[in-house]
């Protein structure tokens, strides 16, 4: 099988911000056009989670093996787990002619800019940590440590979102509707209307990126 040009979307905010919500909305909308690609991680499944569909239940040591010969696009640490996107599970969703969206941390935004790919970077924003707050304690899942980390760590985030040159796009996530119209109306027109420069916000984006595929088969994503 001959391999396709791969085309990525990566979004990325923190969590509670919403953008799990509009990726399953782009998803429903547009099933012939866009696929997930999912990520592994070495943390337990939460119930109702399925190996393959919701994430790739691994180990610490076979995720480091993976690294070592070069297998993921992308890892990154949370909570002392574990999270990274293999190249493999990319592949699988363009192999499916669709664009290919990842969920992952700044951490791993980080990474993926460094690679020669055709990639979208979105980030999704809270109106503010207070709704933020809100948002993660309606969840019921969390404790008053836990909450208190992931505020710690979504300050940080939005931090580097804001930051000129790292995202295409920000989009704040105030009120769904509108949101998500925003959503995919620069996701439309960044990948589907031509050249992607023309939707870039800043031109601090790096021109020049190391190749992910030197260590690998060469054309293994193109």
């Amino acid at each position: 099988m001959g391999r396709n040009k791969c085309k990525l979307l990566v979004v990325c905010g923190p969590s509670g911000s919403g953008k799990s919500t509009l990726i399953q909305r782009l998803f429903k909308e547009y099933p012939d056009k866009f696929g997930f690609s999912v990520s592994h991680t070495t943390r337990k499944p939460r119930p109702g989670e399925i190996d393959g569909l919701h994430y790739y239940f691994t180990t610490k040591e076979q995720i480091e093996e993976g690294i070592r010969h070069g297998k993921f696009l992308e890892t990154a640490s949370f909570s002392g787990n574990t999270y990274g996107t293999s190249i493999d599970s990319v592949q699988k969703v363009c192999d499916e002619g669709k664009v290919c969206i990842l969920d992952i941390e700044t951490e791993g935004v980080k990474q993926v800019k460094q690679k020669d790919l055709d990639v979208i970077l979105v980030f999704i924003k809270p109106p503010s940590l207070e709704v933020l707050e809100e948002r993660l304690k309606a969840r019921g899942t969390e404790t008053e440590e836990s909450l208190k980390r992931r505020l710690n760590v979504a300050k940080g985030e939005i931090e580097y979102g804001e930051s000129e040159g790292n995202f295409h796009t920000i989009i704040i996530n105030n009120e769904l509707e509108e949101a998500y119209n925003t959503f995919k109306s620069f996701i439309m027109k960044a990948v589907f209307k031509g050249d992607m420069t023309e939707c870039w916000k800043t031109p601090d984006f790096p021109k020049h990126k190391k190749s992910l595929f030197t260590a690998i088969k060469q054309g293994y994503l193109i």
